[in-house]
């Protein structure tokens, strides 16, 4: 099994739309070494599903290939905005990889990513990184999955104080007192 990062707006399509798809396409790879990477996919393997574009970007679920590497139909549609006129259907230029969600991750932003010190070699994080679709370790994937699956810390609550330091309890008017005094 490869891992592997994927990149999507989440305006345009997010993980929330994939899980109410249930499986999609992955199309509009239009990078030969993105489209490289989608081509050494196999159904099984595993991605993290990360939110490009975003405030802020970061990882959002992971998701499974179910479908491995065949032409990405929307090369050949001249009212697609990733038409290329010069991909023919002999041979194809373009590909795709249909992946359907696994599961919502707690948001790990891109911040959050680069603290991570199992992610310090990671492709993701590289100056100029601007590919959609880049492999992952095994250690990377396990890293992110991880912090994605621990709740994110809420606000301490106050300390409660001491029994003998409260101020004594004003009993609550009932509706009918608080009516009775005009309030």
């Amino acid at each position: 099994m490869a891992y592997w990062l994927m990149k999507s707006e989440p305006d345009v399509f997010g993980y929330d739309d994939l899980v109410r798809v249930k499986r999609e396409g992955w199309d509009g790879i239009r990078n030969y070494e993105a489209r490289n990477f989608l081509r050494a996919m196999r159904k099984g393997d595993l991605a993290i599903f990360y939110h490009s574009n975003a405030t802020p970007p970061g990882a959002a679920g992971v998701a499974k290939i179910v479908k491995g590497a065949e032409p990405d139909p929307t090369q050949f549609d001249p009212t697609s905005k990733y038409f290329d006129a010069g991909s023919n259907r002999d041979e194809p230029r373009w590909d795709w990889v249909t992946v359907a969600p696994v599961r919502r991750l707690e948001y790990v932003s891109l911040d959050d990513l680069r603290a991570m010190p199992e992610l310090a070699e990671c492709r993701l994080l590289a100056r100029g990184n601007r590919l959609s679709v880049i492999p992952l370790t095994e250690a990377e994937f396990e890293a992110i999955v991880a912090r994605g699956s621990k709740p994110k810390k809420a606000a301490a609550a106050p300390a409660k104080k001491p029994a003998s330091a409260k101020t004594p309890a004003t009993p609550k008017p009932t509706r009918a007192a608080a009516k009775r005094s005009g309030r």
